[in-house]
């Protein structure tokens, strides 16, 4: 077999899963994840129940698909950050990005997984696993940020970082609930509550770190 061949046979693969992944996500997000049944999300991506097994055994591994995916794209947004720019100006593109940018399907979808993440043990699993790698990128970020002399040295990292997710949440929860709402009308509000956040330590905790380090 050719190498051109082989590689059009991985490329085939690739587009196929990433087919699988989209209708269970257009899926997911619809009905939730239990009225999703396998074979609705066969007829939505317009393959046979064989085929679709060849690529995920269960519902769960989709999830898992889903979420290496997600991982993957949260991976090259913030690899991408260009230290060369403002680092509130790249913080807002960031958030007008998962504010605004994503998909009602894409945030829908993340709302799903949240929700049955507290019944069900492996999708759990991926969840808090996705969690953690998101939290640890940003406080990654962060930490260089203080060390460019961007922001306080002397916030809570891991509380600040906590927070925005909470945030995002929250918007997200927003979107799924409220048709009307409009998340680009909280950037402005967001960046300015932010700014504090980054720039302004809250005086307690200042002083808690430095009676902590004598």
């Amino acid at each position: 077999m050719s190498t051109l061949t082989t590689e059009r046979q991985e490329q085939r693969q690739t587009d196929r899963r990433a087919a699988i992944l989209d209708a269970a996500q257009r899926c997911f997000a619809r009905m939730g994840f239990h009225p999703a049944s396998m074979q609705r999300i066969c007829a939505e991506a317009g393959m046979s129940a064989g085929n679709l097994y060849r690529y995920f055994p269960s519902k769960e591994a989709i999830i898992a698909g889903i979420a290496e995916r997600d991982r993957a794209e949260v991976a090259e947004k913030l690899g991408q950050v260009d230290l060369s720019v403002d680092f509130f100006s790249m913080l807002g593109e960031l958030a007008r990005h998962y504010f605004a940018e994503r998909t009602d399907d894409q945030v829908g979808m993340c709302i799903e997984i949240t929700a049955e993440s507290r019944r069900n043990p492996e999708i759990g699993r991926i969840h808090q696993a996705f969690d953690t790698d998101v939290r640890t990128r940003l406080v990654a970020m962060l930490r260089d940020a203080a060390d460019r002399g961007e922001i306080s040295r002397d916030i809570d990292f891991e509380s600040v970082t906590a927070m925005l997710m909470v945030i995002v949440d929250g918007v997200w929860s927003r979107r799924v609930s409220d048709p009307t709402f409009d998340p680009n009308s909280l950037l402005p509000l967001f960046m300015d509550i932010v700014r504090h956040m980054l720039l302004h330590p809250p005086t307690g905790e200042l002083q808690n770190k430095k009676e902590g380090s004598r």
